[in-house]
């Protein structure tokens, strides 16, 4: 099983879900597992401070586990660094405090009161988010390459190459990408944009399954260009 590679679909704070993809992973792929998590850990979900302390501690005691950054991830970490709530990116309507972006799901895991005016929401946060968990945050590179795989959250600009990719290319990006039919250098392995069920388009894989909305949290794993979805009753082939 040592080139198998595992990943992880958008966790959104669901942390019994995490634990739930982890172990299939484990029953598959033993303890050394190599998995690759696709980012958005945070955000919609009950427990995303859960999710960061299980993904910290893994690291720290030496899984050999990556963890991508996500556009939600990098709009808590920089709420945390500028209490800058807004992105271009985002409908002008929409903060990340707004309830569609899942913010305030997010500090009431760390026990903040959400119910405070924003200037001592931020205050509150800096409080009890720990600098463990910013560090961690600020820390998690943009993608992943490994075997004939490129693991990334939302996806590339077609036809650039990776040292041309702006951060909001990689974390945010959608139709650009989404509509790109054309064979890509490898396998793009994304999330960010929630489908029904994981999805292989050919030049792209995408495993994010909605569990910001309720739905399930997609483990998966990948042989060379080969791709099965973990479920309780074992693999099962994922066709383009």
């Amino acid at each position: 099983m040592s080139d198998t590679i595992y990943a992880i679909g958008d966790i959104h704070g669901q942390h019994e879900l995490l634990l739930d993809a982890l172990t299939l992973i484990e029953l598959d792929g033993g303890e050394d597992a190599r998995i690759i998590s696709l980012g958005d850990l945070v955000d919609r979900g009950p427990d995303s401070c859960a999710v960061i302390d299980t993904l910290l501690n893994g690291i720290e005691q030496g899984r050999n586990w990556t963890v991508l950054m996500g556009n939600h991830d990098r709009l808590f970490e920089r709420f945390m660094r500028t209490g800058i709530t807004t992105h271009p990116k985002m409908r002008p309507s929409y903060t990340w405090l707004s309830p569609q972006l899942g913010g305030l799901d997010t500090l009431t895991s760390y026990g903040v009161d959400v119910t405070l005016a924003e200037p001592e929401l931020r205050a509150a946060a800096l409080e009890a988010v720990p600098e463990a968990h910013r560090a961690f945050l600020a820390g998690l590179p943009l993608y992943a390459e490994a075997g004939e795989c490129l693991f990334v959250h939302a996806g590339i600009q077609p036809r650039l190459p990776m040292a041309w990719q702006s951060e909001d290319d990689l974390i945010w990006i959608r139709d650009a990408f989404l509509q790109h039919e054309d064979p890509f250098e490898k396998l793009v392995v994304h999330g960010h944009t929630a489908v029904e069920a994981p999805e292989h388009r050919g030049n792209r894989v995408n495993i994010d399954s909605g569990a910001g909305f309720g739905r399930a949290l997609t483990a998966i794993a990948i042989e060379g260009r080969e791709v099965f979805v973990l479920e309780e009753d074992g693999r099962q082939p994922l066709l383009p």
